[in-house]
């Protein structure tokens, strides 16, 4: 376990670093539409860019780690991003902010996927459970205090300072990955699969770009134009995929039933999960008129339950599997997410941080454990490749659904209006109350769903490739 711990390190700074970022950006858009005197649909750019940027690149990610080295890529990405971060800094535009934020998802996009196939692989096999916990706080941190971060930033400084602070983070990343990181022989590789290379972002970039359209109007010629475009690629690309000798993405992975149900019980679970980042700190802003900042400070007692019951959630996974850890987690997110759904207008902070703290127990014991159980339910040699896969289907289901329960949200508030007569105050709390029945209804599903959950079967081959991946751990 010593050995990995570098590793680990490395990985977790740089994960932290894109993942407050995002999150940043979401508190910041007021501040820049002031600063640049623009409007929300340009500014809403500077998000939705880096979102298409960062869905077209995922995934590369497993055939330039087999071709370059996962190490190499893993620097690469996290110097675009800190270098995207240096340019956004320095934006005098709307449209050099954009850009420049592209630059960012191009290098953000793939750290995640990377890191997580880098720590899987050198994690001894019966303590892959507690190493993925322990890799899994940044990915449950980073949405929790960036509007934290961002709101000090933005109060006691100016908006630039959401960028630059990304400078020594990256920093950091680089030299300890630099020192730490393994130097894993690269791997001979077929030429690059083009046709998947082009479809896949394709398909990846206008679906993110058609669900985040759609949270505003399902039938506009943009959105639906790019819904079919999107569809029509991504059906193209899976039958490229599955034709191909060796494709961008493993989709052959999908034969095994245990792989399916662990993804799309992660996509379930993620829904639910994303569904409380977006809207308890709206809730808390629209309906209690608290500040950024403050808000941010109101979900810390969340932060504190996740982080408490991730290392937990790892070594009971390791001790009995996924089923039961990842029911129990799921229902705790599911009873938070009801709990919510019950909120009147006098219920006060107070219920919203015990809803909170009850779906932060949820998201400890169950995150990485689905997790850990897809990779461990795909072979071994293609961990590589899976990563790159559930991360990219992730962005895309958990943008859908945002957009989704956003749209359902802006129809109850109409609803709600016209049936009381305009109670703005009373409309905002009902609406809010049917769009976390809704979350609560999709985490059911997931915990439902992770009933059938079982132990993935090891081949020989496998065993000996994990014995194999896990000889050069002491090289750097």
């Amino acid at each position: 376990m010593k050995a990995i711990m570098g590793p680990l390190m490395a990985i977790v700074v740089g994960m932290i670093m894109v993942i407050l970022d995002s999150t940043v950006m979401n508190i910041a858009l007021p501040t820049l539409m002031d600063d640049f005197g623009s409007t929300v649909n340009t500014m809403q750019w500077s998000i939705t860019a880096y979102t298409l940027a960062l869905s077209a690149v995922i995934p590369l990610a497993g055939w330039l780690t087999d071709r370059f080295g996962a190490k190499q890529i893993f620097l690469i990405t996290i110097f675009l991003f800190a270098a995207g971060s240096l340019l956004c800094s320095f934006a005098a535009t709307p449209e050099q902010l954009i850009i420049y934020r592209i630059i960012q998802g191009v290098g953000g996009g793939m750290v995640q996927p990377i890191g997580m196939a880098i720590i899987f692989k050198l994690a001894p096999p019966n303590k892959q459970g507690a190493v993925m916990g322990m890799l899994g706080i940044p990915m449950m941190l980073g949405p929790a205090l960036g509007p934290v971060l961002g709101g000090y930033l933005l109060e006691y400084a100016t908006w630039h300072w959401i960028f630059l602070i990304n400078l020594p983070i990256g920093i950091i990343a680089i030299l300890v990955g630099l020192k730490y990181l393994p130097r894993v022989e690269r791997k001979t590789v077929p030429a690059l699969d083009i046709w998947g290379m082009l479809l896949a972002p394709i398909a990846f970039a206008t679906l993110s770009y058609a669900v985040s359209e759609g949270g505003k109007d399902w039938g506009s010629t943009r959105t639906l134009v790019s819904l079919i475009v999107g569809v029509v690629a991504l059906v193209l690309f899976i039958i490229v995929e599955f034709r191909h000798k060796q494709p961008l993405l493993e989709l052959r992975v999908f034969k095994s039933s245990d792989f399916t149900i662990g993804i799309v019980t992660s996509w379930l679970m993620f829904m639910a999960l994303f569904g409380s980042f977006l809207f308890v700190p709206m809730y808390m802003q629209q309906v209690f008129h608290y500040a950024p900042l403050k808000t941010g400070f109101m979900i810390l007692p969340q932060v504190a339950m996740t982080g408490l019951f991730m290392p937990i959630g790892g070594k009971l996974f390791d001790k009995f599997g996924a089923r039961a850890v990842c029911v129990v987690g799921i229902a705790f997110v599911t009873a938070g997410m009801f709990y919510m759904s019950q909120i009147q207008a006098d219920s006060g902070a107070s219920y919203v941080i015990i809803a909170t703290m009850i779906m932060g127990v949820g998201m400890g014991l169950s995150m990485m454990p689905v997790n850990t159980h897809i990779l461990k339910a795909a072979p071994r040699r293609l961990v590589g490749r899976v990563t790159p896969l559930t991360s990219a289907a992730q962005q895309v289901v958990v943008s859908f659904a945002v957009a989704g329960l956003a749209s359902y949200l802006s129809t109850r508030i109409a609803d709600h209006m016209a049936a009381s007569k305009g109670d703005q105050a009373a409309s905002l709390v009902s609406s809010f109350g049917d769009t976390f029945f809704i979350a609560g209804c999709i985490g059911a599903a997931g915990a439902l769903l992770a009933l059938l959950l079982r132990k993935p079967k090891v081949s020989e081959d496998d065993a000996a490739s994990a014995d194999q991946v896990n000889a050069p751990v002491m090289m750097h």
